[in-house]
């Protein structure tokens, strides 16, 4: 809890005074993860890695744009953000999602993958969650590999927790099914 306080209170200096040192805090808590799920859906380090850089300058100018916006969680902005970039890059690029292939190569502090232990397995895994629609997929990758609370996954992908918890709950027993 203290961790979303000093959040918000980064946040604020940011938007107040566009206090760099407050943003590079923020994006030294959240650049892996960023990354991590961008290269998930690329499957290609070199846009993965500009996708990323775009979605923090996006944020950067997002909250020193807006002083008097009150921001909830920026948890929430900053997957938002990088979802809206997403999609974009998608147009601009007339690419198909690459929904999760290929991706053995994640930097290996993904939650979920350490603990299926053999890596075998945890590629049975991601080839297996690639079959499923995209909402599923994604309620799963930001739960369990980026291991956020159901109130951080309901804002960025703006569900309430109940809505979260019903959509899980049907991904994980797809999954479950899909891996039988």
């Amino acid at each position: 809890m203290k961790a979303k306080y000093q959040e918000k209170f980064l946040v604020h200096k940011i938007q107040q005074n566009g206090d760099t040192e407050s943003f590079a805090i923020l994006y030294d808590l959240y650049i892996q993860k960023i990354y991590r799920f961008n290269y998930i859906k690329l499957s290609n380090r070199e846009e993965a890695e500009d996708l990323t850089s775009e979605v923090f300058l996006k944020a950067w100018n997002y909250l020193i744009g807006n002083p008097d916006q009150v921001i909830k969680s920026f948890s929430g902005l900053i997957y938002r953000i990088t979802r809206t970039t997403l999609v974009d890059f998608y147009r601009q690029n007339n690419k198909k999602e690459v929904s999760i292939d290929d991706i053995a190569d994640i930097p290996s502090d993904a939650g979920i993958i350490k603990k299926l232990g053999a890596k075998q397995e945890a590629e049975r895994v991601l080839k297996t969650l690639k079959k499923m629609k995209r909402e599923y997929q994604e309620i799963i990758v930001l739960k369990y590999i980026e291991e956020l609370s159901t109130s951080e996954i309901g804002d960025i992908l703006g569900k309430n927790i109940t809505n979260v918890r019903v959509t899980l709950h049907r991904a994980v027993k797809i999954l479950k099914k899909l891996l039988d």
